[in-house]
């Protein structure tokens, strides 16, 4: 047990570590190439776009999950991505390049929906349908006649 925590610990942080030495390289090479105020310029830029878009896209799951539940079904897949519309904007607003393009990959329901479907399979909607068991039930009168009570 103990290990595993260990190894999850030395994970996380391999990618606090690796992340940022990515986006510093990335905002180097960039910044040599078109300068540094146009570097600077594109980030804020995908920043605000990227939360504009996360906003829309969030506001169309939120219509779609209002639907789902005026049906009376479970928005299990509405929730979901929700959740990950909320990380893609975390993504947007951290400065640099790479969190840019995974944020933008996040954004675009293509995208989502398809990373949706390869992390969690058991989520999608369709099978959640085929295992519903509808029944009826009846009330035993707690009298020992067995007679049922309406």
């Amino acid at each position: 047990m103990q290990i595993q925590i260990v190894k999850q610990m030395n994970v996380v942080l391999l990618f606090i570590i690796v992340i940022p030495l990515i986006e510093i390289y990335l905002m180097i090479e960039i910044g040599g190439v078109i300068g540094a105020l146009n570097t600077i310029f594109i980030i804020f830029f995908t920043a605000i776009t990227g939360i504009y878009f996360a906003k829309l896209e969030g506001l169309n799951t939120i219509r779609s999950a209002l639907s789902q539940i005026k049906k009376d079904e479970i928005p299990v897949y509405e929730i979901i991505s929700g959740a990950t519309l909320a990380f893609a904007a975390l993504l947007l607003i951290i400065p640099g390049f790479l969190t840019d393009i995974i944020g933008f990959l996040l954004i675009i329901p293509f995208t989502r929906n398809k990373l949706i479907k390869i992390i969690s399979p058991k989520f999608d909607t369709k099978e959640t349908k085929k295992k519903i068991i509808e029944g009826e039930s009846e009330e035993i009168n707690p009298n020992n006649d067995n007679s049922i009570s309406n």
